[in-house]
């Protein structure tokens, strides 16, 4: 029997590929981009999951998916584009029961998990800090109506996953790559929490043997200040980080004018407004179940720090030279 990873070109999906294939298993990817190198003996089928005729067929013979699949941006120029989160979800979940396979992992977001400003009152959409967020919300309520319906299906809510290989260069990673590259001159003092794209991909295969069905597993280690996480990228690469801070009026401003300018030019902005939100309200696991429940112990973020910048120095995408040497571990 085969194991499905949608998205399984991209970053997480390309990890998870790696780790399903160390079990002997056979692998199958559903993924719109049909040019990025697998690894051998991997099967490809290209197209989008919310095709209901490719997703039939991508699906056909399957005992476990791993629904990776997603618009991970933070800006589009529509917020229309966010509606894959939704639409692939809940097609991947209708197949799922039509099939009856024995697992289906989910992809969501920690990012939709925070502190409720008016105490313990349940999160609702119009909590949601932006278009992304809505998304995922809404797939996430998705899955767990699945669940309900006795679809087995588990719920991951990884915080920013950061390491090497991302070739797609999503918003963690651009994030450092901004920094070390020296292409911002303030920063914005905020707590985030991080995982390695490894530790998750083996939270897949974890969630896939022991997680519960209808559970949630918030993914993402300790809490880290900005200028805490700056101090590690001075440390690896020797190379000066920004030491001014803006406040978050300021930040806010600054990536309204930055997102008015992208819809003119279609670029995308370099600080998007969500993400000043989401910076504001930092994501919690609150009742959600962690890594420790899946029995999992996640790695150092220094480490998975190293990892990506000697990456992302050895794609030639780094433009100031490293003072320190930085290797992966």
């Amino acid at each position: 029997m085969t194991d499905l990873v949608t998205g399984g070109a991209g970053f997480i999906g390309g990890r998870l590929v790696e780790r399903l294939l160390r079990d002997g298993g056979a692998v199958r990817v559903l993924d719109l981009d049909g040019r990025s190198e697998l690894p051998r003996g991997v099967g490809r089928i290209v197209g989008s999951a919310s095709d209901r005729e490719t997703l039939r067929q991508a699906m056909e013979g399957v005992r476990r998916v791993f629904h990776v699949a997603g618009n991970p941006r933070l800006w589009a120029r529509r917020a229309a584009e966010f509606a894959a989160n939704v639409d692939t979800t809940t097609a991947v979940l209708d197949e799922a029961e039509r099939t009856g396979v024995e697992r289906v992992v989910a992809t969501s977001t920690a990012a939709i998990h925070f502190e409720s400003r008016r105490g313990g009152r349940e999160l609702t959409l119009h909590d949601m800090p932006g278009a992304y967020a809505r998304s995922k919300f809404l797939a996430e309520r998705a899955a767990l109506a699945a669940a309900e319906r006795a679809v087995p299906v588990v719920v991951l809510n990884p915080c920013l996953p950061l390491g090497a290989g991302d070739c797609n260069v999503t918003p963690p990673t651009r994030m450092l790559l901004d920094f070390v590259n020296g292409a911002v001159p303030a920063f914005l003092d905020f707590e985030l929490r991080a995982i390695d794209a490894r530790d998750l991909a083996e939270a897949y295969v974890a969630a896939a043997e022991r997680g519960a069905v209808g559970g949630r597993y918030f993914l993402g280690g300790p809490p880290v200040r900005m200028s805490d996480l700056l101090a590690m990228l001075e440390r690896l690469t020797g190379l000066e980080m920004p030491r001014r801070r803006v406040p978050f009026a300021l930040a806010f401003a600054a990536a309204a004018v930055s997102e008015c300018a992208s819809r003119v030019t279609g670029h995308p902005p370099r600080a998007p407004l969500e993400g000043v939100r989401m910076a504001r309200r930092p994501a919690a696991p609150g009742a959600l179940a962690t890594a420790a429940d899946l029995g999992l112990e996640l790695r150092p973020l220094e480490e998975t720090l190293a990892d990506a910048l000697a990456w992302l120095d050895g794609q030639g995408l780094v433009t100031r030279r490293f003072m320190n040497p930085v290797s992966a571990r």
